[in-house]
């Protein structure tokens, strides 16, 4: 099972802190982005939420840890794999890298409902949004 890179970028020195380093909004703001990126992966596009069913992955418990520092210029990615499935909750595990030496800055694991936005209320996980993403679930 490959994870999926759901999201690439570079420390700015806007992304920092006073005390030098990436500041705690960014590593959160990173797995925000990746959550997006791979549930378009499996289906469930900007415009399919927009226009169309109206279905969007959302944070209920997240749970993190900081390992390392990051520094501005650092080079990053985030890779994001799915530890488990249910109906309607899906859990995923987010890696923050730095790229340079593949050292793990940040682990976080997002525990999400899929959220019928027009309802506002967790809904069932379409089956083709299931067979997408059985393709990042760990250990399959």
């Amino acid at each position: 099972m490959p994870a999926f890179i759901s999201f690439r970028s570079v420390v700015d020195p806007a992304d920092c802190d006073f005390l030098g380093h990436m500041n705690v909004s960014r590593y959160f703001a990173a797995c925000s982005d990746g959550v997006f990126a791979i549930q378009s992966e499996m289906g469930l596009t900007a415009s399919d939420m927009r226009k169309g069913r109206r279905l969007s992955f959302a944070v209920v418990n997240a749970q993190s840890d900081f390992l390392a520092e990051l520094y501005a210029g650092d080079a990053i990615r985030l890779e994001t794999t799915i530890i488990e499935m249910g109906t309607k909750l899906i859990t995923f595990r987010h890696r923050l890298i730095r790229a340079e030496n593949d050292m793990l800055a940040f682990e976080t694991v997002f525990k999400c409902v899929l959220l019928n936005l027009e309802k506002r209320s967790s809904s069932e996980i379409p089956a083709e949004v299931r067979a997408k993403a059985s393709h990042w679930i760990e250990g399959s």
